[in-house]
């Protein structure tokens, strides 16, 4: 064998020892200690976010879900999410925005049809609406809704609910999530959340029963 293939065939060894190597170190042994580390020091995040009712799983607090019935009407007992372009709504296999212009005719179409609704349902005037209320996110998955959203539907769900809205506000207000690190993005509602823990009220306004 001449020197020249020699050298190659030595060459094309140690890279394919390094590709072992490596696929062994960052392919296999670096996710399993990441994994485990995060499965100690933060096992909830790593698992999803799962909020769980006696055991069982009924979402995550980082995917928004729609609280409509099955034609997708608005229930008046829930405090609704953001509007979501995501498949049917809130897919997560299909994670978009609509990908609609400011001045599309059919993005224009669809707030004011969604303002017309909130309208009815919460008693709102259009011009307070907030623009989460009628816009969807970029992911289409958004979990969480702005104050001001939030406030907006408390009269709406404490009527369906035989609840004194100043307690829901109340509830609400606990609920408001600050900016992320105290200066990042907007204050939140996070809808999941806020539905589960007035899913524990009754109507005296008692907190923790089911």
């Amino acid at each position: 064998m001449s020197p020249s293939l020699r050298g190659t065939g030595r060459q094309y060894w140690v890279a394919v020892r390094a590709m072992i190597v490596l696929t062994a170190v960052l392919g296999i042994a670096y996710p399993l200690v990441m994994t485990g580390i995060a499965q100690v020091v933060m096992p909830a995040q790593a698992n999803g976010s799962l909020i769980k009712v006696d055991g069982q799983p009924i979402g995550s607090s980082l995917i928004g879900q729609s609280f409509t019935d099955g034609k997708g009407k608005p229930l008046p007992q829930w405090f609704q999410s953001r509007p979501s372009a995501a498949g049917t709504g809130y897919d997560a296999n299909a994670s978009s925005a609509s990908n609609l212009g400011p001045n599309n005719p059919e993005l224009t179409k669809e707030i004011q049809q969604r303002k017309t609704t909130i309208e009815k349902l919460d008693g709102a005037d259009a011009a307070s609406v907030p623009a989460d209320a009628v816009t969807a996110s970029g992911s289409g998955l958004d979990p969480h809704i702005s104050p001001q959203y939030a406030l907006l539907q408390v009269n709406a769900v404490a009527d369906a609910r035989g609840i004194e809205p100043a307690k829901v506000e109340k509830l609400v207000k606990s609920m408001i999530q600050g900016r992320d690190l105290g200066y990042l993005g907007q204050p939140t509602v996070n809808v999941l959340q806020l539905n589960l823990a007035l899913s524990k009220m009754d109507p005296t306004g008692d907190e923790g029963r089911k």
